[in-house]
């Protein structure tokens, strides 16, 4: 058998490629016309009896091929890959991703299928860094339907692949799973509110009845598991609270809550969470008021995290309650909040370094005035009880309620001539 041909081997060469490049440089790369027709269309071309013309240099024909500084070396790289066996065996011919992706433009260039389908089978395997994904994402789009597998991964999904992973994280995510599992839990928590978040792009979900559906029957779920744990406190001595295990399985609780209320503001269905959250208060409160340990000042700043985005969405209409559940929220919540920021303060104070209590000042200055939004939109006479209590209250510092006060003494004083002139403009009708 006659010995396989070699790339620039120039005793058995019968043609010369001459890469060129419009800055000067210049290489002669002895070929083999057989290999060339075999492996390429362009070169089929330039060396057919069609072609009008064909040079000769040292004795041999020539094909000149104009590229690019930058291509050069894959061009080089291309007309080695003519001599070797691409049947799949060999899968370390590309050098990376880069090299491949400079390889396949050659390719599809010069016409060279068995090439651009192994390049193609490459790089639709391989894994992609951000910026090889940015530069597969500014070439193959333009180069045609044979490199469009490599794409096949940034594809757009169908809307029922969609749901289907939408609602599997959703029960994951709202689950109670092993502690172990955490990180996984707040990954998944993180990816479905990024889901139905408008940045940049729209919304990867539109929630419709039937995903908002689901999730109010997990959140539901979610409200079951937690009440069944506050029964378990209520009837257990106070100083069993304050296990470590019951303790963290309560944070876990409070820190789902937290992240379950931005992801049903995004969804626009919040009501179902502050009703679970109404019913249940009179139990938290009890429960964080019968365990006064440090260990429990962690908790009841969680606590206040949850309280103040449920208040929130009372006091700014978002969620409608009557008002014997706007006043019971007050009466509860109020107490509580003014007796544990101290607390949260006092520790803070005296442990710079203790990051677990530490919380946002906003979120105190929000507080603040979400009570004060509600408390202005009760009847008259139940805001004068109120601000009694406030008024003669150790804690009058904060919540600060003088926005309140001043309201409702303009109200009370102008109430009987507003009312009369409006009781006037209807007799005059």
């Amino acid at each position: 058998m006659d010995a396989p041909s070699k790339i620039g081997d120039r005793s058995t060469s019968d043609v010369v490629v001459r890469l060129r490049t419009l800055e000067g440089r210049d290489e002669w790369i002895y070929c083999h016309s057989d290999i060339l027709v075999e492996k390429s269309k362009y070169f089929a071309d330039r060396l057919s009896d069609n072609w009008p013309t064909c040079q000769i240099l040292d004795s041999r024909n020539c094909v000149e091929v104009y590229c690019q500084e930058l291509d050069f070396d894959h061009h080089v790289n291309v007309l080695r890959l003519f001599y070797v066996v691409i049947d799949g065996s060999v899968d370390d011919l590309w050098n990376g991703v880069k090299n491949a992706l400079g390889i396949l433009q050659v390719g599809i260039l010069l016409g060279c299928p068995q090439i651009v389908t192994a390049c193609v089978n490459y790089l639709e395997a391989v894994p992609w860094e951000e910026s090889e994904e940015e530069e597969i994402l500014r070439i193959i789009p333009g180069m045609g339907s044979e490199v469009e597998p490599i794409l096949a991964r940034l594809q757009p999904v169908n809307l029922s692949a969609i749901r289907g992973i939408f609602i599997s994280t959703l029960r994951f995510a709202m689950s109670s799973p092993p502690s172990l599992m955490n990180d996984l839990k707040s990954s998944a928590q993180e990816q479905l509110e990024y889901m139905v978040t408008e940045d940049d792009d729209s919304p990867l979900l539109i929630a419709d009845d039937d995903i908002k559906s689901e999730v109010k029957d997990c959140v539901g779920r979610l409200f079951s598991r937690f009440n069944n744990l506050l029964e378990v406190y209520l009837c257990e001595p106070a100083e069993s609270v304050d296990e470590a295990g019951k303790m963290t399985l309560f944070q876990s609780y409070l820190a789902d809550f937290s992240w379950a209320c931005q992801l049903l503001s995004k969804m626009e269905i919040m009501r179902v969470f502050v009703n679970s959250w109404v019913d249940a208060s009179d139990k938290i409160v009890a429960i964080m008021q019968s365990s006064p340990t440090v260990e429990m000042i962690g908790i009841k700043l969680k606590v206040v995290e949850v309280v103040a985005k449920v208040l929130e969405s009372i006091g700014y209409g978002t969620v409608i309650l009557p008002t014997t559940k706007r006043l019971h929220m007050v009466k509860i919540w109020l107490p509580f909040v003014r007796v544990t920021k101290p607390l949260i303060d006092s520790v803070m104070t005296s442990d710079d370094d203790s990051l677990e209590f530490k919380i946002d000042g906003e979120l105190w200055q929000s507080l603040e005035s979400t009570f004060v939004s509600i408390l202005l939109a009760l009847p008259s006479v139940n805001q004068a009880e109120i601000l009694t209590e406030w008024l003669e209250n150790e804690y009058i510092r904060y919540p600060d309620l003088t926005e309140a006060f001043e309201v409702w003494c303009y109200r009370s004083k102008v109430a009987n001539r507003r009312l009369a002139l409006i009781e006037g403009g209807h007799c005059a009708l």
